[in-house]
C-alpha cells in the first residue's frame, strides 16, 4: 500500500469516526438540556467496578507483591502494546514472540507453555492463551502485575505470576478523545474513546484504533484494526451490569528476526529479513464478550457475577530458516502453515465481606468458577532445498513449496473450581491471610492424524498463606507462600497424561509510602521452584515425561510516584537467578541440558526508570519527560553457551496543550540509536530491536 493510499484509508476512517461521536454527543446534549427543564430528575454516577478474585485491600494491607502500571504511566512509556507496558516492571522478561505474532513473557524467571502465547486476565477472566495476536493497549485503563503464584484465588495460571488487564469502562460524564499519529517507517495510527450516558441509569463506551505501519524490517508492513464498545446499566442503587466486546483483526508477516553466524551477532543487519514475502501475512482475529453483574448487599457484603467467551484465530503460511549452519552464505528453510482456533468459556460468582468472629475481624472472599479452553491446530510442513543466501537475498527464487500433514489435534481443557480466602485481622496491625482453591479438571487431547484419543482426569487443592504487620502508618512488612499448578500437553509413552507442572514460591518484603503517601514502593526477596517440567525421557524412543526441575530466586525493588511538586518517578529493578535444577534430555534440540544452566531469556538485572515533568509555557500545561530500560545479557538457546549481549535504550518525549481541547506530542525511541535483541529461541531465531525512531501525535478531546 502506498503512502497517499495510507493517508486516504486514515483520513476517511477518521472522518466517519468524528461524525458518529459528533452526531452521538448532539444527540446527548439535546436530551440533557430536555431534561434540564426537569428538576425532578437527578444525575447518577456508575458504581465503582471490582476487580474479581482481589477483595477490598489497601496495597499496604496486601501480603504479596503487586505492580499497578495506569494509564498515564502507559502513556508516558510510549506504550502501545502488552509487551511494551511489561518493560515498565522489570520482574517481566520478554520471550520468544512467535515471529511477532503473540505476547510472551516469564515472570520471576518463569514462562508457561512455550508453545502456546503466555496467560493473562483481563477483568479477572482467562484470556491470553489464544491465538488473537500481540495484544493491543486500546481500550486498556490499567496493567496489574500480581507476582507469586496465584492459583488459591485464579486457578491453573503462569508460575512466576499473574498479568491482570483492567479495561475502560463507562462513566457519566460525557467525554472524548480522538487521537492520530505518524512515526517512522510509514506509521500511521488513529485511536478514538468515547464515553457518554444514553439515560439517567446507562452508559456506553465507544473505543476502537487502526494501524497501518512498514517496518525496519524489510518488506515487512502490519495492519491492525480493534473495537471494544461497553455499557454499563444501573440496574439499582446497589447494582450494575456490565457488557463488554472485544474485536481486533490483524496482518501481520510471520518473522523469525535475524540469524547469529557461528554464534555471532551483527554479521548481517537487523533490517534482514531471511522469510519470503510471497508467503504474506498471516491473519489473526478476536471476538470476545464479557458480562458481569455486580451488587451490594449491605455495607459490608456484595456479590459478583460474570461469564466470558472468546474466540481466537491465527491462519497463514510462512518460511522459516532452519537450525542449520550457514554454507557459503546460504542457510536452509522450511515451510509451515497453520491453521489455529481457540476458544475460552469462563463461569465465576464470588462473594465478598467482613464478618466478626470470635472477637477478629474477617475479610473473606469465597466463590466457584469454571473455565473451558479449547485448542485446535491444524499445522502442515514441508522441508527440503529452500536456500537463502543471508548476505545477498533473493526472495522468490523459486515456487513456494506445497506443506505436508505435520500436526492435526484439538485439546480440550475443563475445569470447576471452589475457593476461598481469608484476610484475619489478629490485632490492629498484625493481619494473617489464609487461601485454599479445589480444582477439579479433565484434559482430552484428540489426536486426528494418529487416530488416538489420550484423556486425564485430576484433582488438585492450592493452598496461600500470608502475613502482613503494619509497623507505621506509612511501612508495612509481609511473608506469603503459595503454590501454583498448570496441565501439560500431550502424553507419555504409555498413552498417559502428565502429571501438571507444579510451583512453589515464598516471599518476603516491605511495602513503604513516602513524601505524604505520594510515592508508594516495595522491596521484595523471592524463591520458585519449579517442578514437573515436560522434558524426553528417552531420547532413541523420542518421549517425554514430566520430569524437568529448575528454580528462581532474586530481589525486586518498584518505586512509583510523585518526587516533588509536578516531578514524578518510575523505577522498577529487578535481579534474578533462574536455572535448572537437574539434567535432562531437550525436546527442541536433541541434545542434554545439564544442571544449573540458565533459563532461556532471563537477564540477571534489569533496570528501568521514568522521569516526568509537568510544568507550564505561556500559561499552557507542558509536559516533558525521558526514561530508559537496562537489559543485562541472557542466554539465547538454551543449554547452549549463546547469549544475547546485554542493552540499554533511551527515551525521551514532550506534549503540550495547544488549546483546551487539543494536545499535540513528540516522543523519540532508542534515542542513542543502539543496536540490540530482545528475544531468541535459538542463534537462528532472534528478534531484533527497533532502531531510533520518532512518533508525533495529536490529539482532540470533544
Amino acid at each position: 500500500m502506498n503512502n497517499n493510499k495510507k493517508r486516504l484509508k486514515l483520513s476517511y476512517l477518521c472522518a466517519c469516526l468524528l461524525c458518529a461521536a459528533q452526531s452521538q454527543a448532539d444527540v446527548v446534549s439535546a436530551e440533557e438540556s430536555q431534561s434540564a427543564t426537569q428538576n425532578d430528575i437527578e444525575k447518577v454516577t456508575v458504581i465503582g467496578t471490582r476487580q474479581a478474585y482481589q477483595g477490598n485491600f489497601a496495597p499496604l494491607e496486601t501480603p504479596q507483591s503487586e505492580l499497578s502500571i495506569d494509564s498515564a504511566a502507559l502513556q508516558n512509556a510510549g506504550a502501545i502494546d502488552l509487551s511494551q507496558a511489561l518493560d515498565l516492571s522489570t520482574s517481566v522478561a520478554r520471550q520468544n514472540n512467535f515471529g511477532g505474532l503473540w505476547n510472551s513473557f516469564a515472570l520471576r524467571g518463569f514462562v508457561g507453555d512455550e508453545n502456546l502465547p503466555s496467560n493473562y486476565l483481563v477483568n479477572g477472566f482467562n484470556a491470553g492463551r489464544g491465538f488473537g495476536g500481540a495484544r493491543d493497549l486500546s481500550g486498556i485503563e490499567s496493567v496489574e502485575v500480581l507476582k507469586g503464584p496465584r492459583a488459591a484465588l485464579f486457578g491453573r495460571g503462569e508460575p512466576g505470576g499473574t498479568v491482570n488487564l483492567v479495561t475502560k469502562r463507562p462513566t457519566f460524564d460525557t467525554d472524548g478523545e480522538l487521537r492520530l499519529s505518524v512515526g517512522s517507517y510509514d506509521t500511521y495510527r488513529m485511536d478514538l474513546d468515547y464515553t457518554t450516558p444514553l439515560s439517567d441509569s446507562v452508559a456506553i463506551r465507544l473505543v476502537g484504533f487502526y494501524e497501518d505501519a512498514e517496518s525496519f524490517r524489510d518488506t515487512i508492513e502490519t495492519t491492525k484494526q480493534g473495537f471494544s464498545p461497553s455499557i454499563a446499566w444501573r440496574v439499582s442503587d446497589k447494582s450494575q451490569l456490565i457488557y463488554e466486546l472485544e474485536y481486533s483483526h490483524q496482518e501481520v508477516p510471520f518473522d523469525r528476526g535475524v540469524i547469529a553466524i557461528d554464534g555471532e551477532l551483527g554479521l548481517i543487519p537487523e533490517s534482514r529479513f531471511l522469510g519470503e514475502p510471497g508467503d504474506g501475512p498471516m491473519e489473526a482475529d478476536v471476538l470476545g464478550h464479557q458480562l458481569e453483574f455486580q451488587h451490594d448487599f449491605n455495607d459490608n457484603w456484595s456479590g459478583l457475577l460474570g461469564f466470558n467467551y472468546r474466540d481466537t484465530s491465527l491462519e497463514g503460511a510462512a518460511t522459516e530458516t532452519g537450525f542449520g549452519e550457514v554454507i557459503d552464505g546460504e542457510i536452509n528453510r522450511f515451510r509451515r502453515t497453520r491453521d489455529y482456533d481457540a476458544t475460552y468459556h469462563v463461569f465465576r460468582a464470588e462473594v465478598t465481606g467482613d464478618v466478626e468472629l470470635g472477637g477478629l475481624k474477617h475479610r473473606l472472599i469465597i466463590g466457584i468458577d469454571s473455565d473451558k479452553f479449547e485448542n485446535d491446530q491444524v499445522f502442515l510442513r514441508v522441508r527440503g532445498d529452500q536456500f537463502i543466501n543471508v548476505f545477498d537475498p533473493v526472495y522468490g527464487a523459486y515456487p513456494l513449496p506445497e506443506p505436508g500433514p505435520n500436526t492435526d489435534r484439538v485439546e480440550t481443557q475443563e475445569s470447576v473450581g471452589l475457593f476461598v480466602q481469608d484476610q484475619i485481622s489478629l490485632t490492629e496491625k498484625l493481619d494473617i491471610r489464609i487461601g485454599a482453591r479445589y480444582d477439579d479438571y479433565e484434559q482430552v487431547l484428540n489426536n486426528r492424524r494418529s487416530g488416538t484419543i489420550a484423556e486425564q482426569n485430576e484433582s488438585r487443592i492450592s493452598p496461600q498463606f500470608g502475613v502482613v504487620y503494619e509497623v507505621t502508618e506509612a511501612t508495612s512488612v509481609y511473608a506469603a507462600y503459595g503454590e501454583n499448578f498448570r496441565p501439560l500437553s500431550g502424553t507419555d509413552a504409555d498413552g498417559n497424561g502428565f502429571e501438571p507442572n507444579q510451583s512453589t514460591s515464598i516471599e518476603a518484603g516491605i511495602k513503604f509510602s513516602l513524601n505524604d503517601g505520594a510515592l508508594f514502593g516495595t522491596i521484595a526477596v523471592f524463591q520458585v521452584e519449579q517442578d514437573n517440567i515436560l522434558v524426553v525421557d528417552d531420547p532413541e524412543a523420542f518421549t517425554s515425561a514430566a520430569i524437568g526441575e529448575a528454580e528462581s530466586r532474586g530481589f525486586e525493588i518498584d518505586l512509583n510516584g510523585e518526587l516533588a511538586d509536578g516531578l514524578n518517578l518510575w523505577a522498577s529493578y529487578a535481579y534474578v537467578d533462574a536455572e535448572t535444577k537437574n539434567a535432562f534430555f531437550d525436546a527442541n534440540f536433541g541434545f542434554t541440558v545439564e544442571a544449573g544452566s540458565p533459563l532461556l531469556n532471563i537477564p540477571e538485572q534489569q533496570l528501568s526508570l521514568q522521569l516526568v515533568k509537568q510544568t507550564a509555557v505561556s500559561g499552557r500545561p507542558l509536559e516533558y519527560g525521558g526514561g530508559l530500560l537496562y537489559v543485562d545479557e541472557r542466554n539465547g538457546f538454551f543449554g547452549v553457551d549463546f547469549d544475547l549481549p546485554s542493552y540499554t535504550i533511551a527515551r525521551a518525549f514532550v506534549t503540550y496543550d495547544v488549546t483546551d481541547d487539543i494536545q499535540v506530542r513528540a516522543e523519540v525511541d532508542n534515542l542513542f540509536d543502539e543496536t540490540y535483541y530482545t528475544n531468541s529461541f535459538a542463534d537462528v531465531w532472534i528478534q531484533p530491536g527497533t532502531p531510533r525512531s520518532l512518533r508525533v501525535s495529536a490529539t482532540y478531546n470533544f
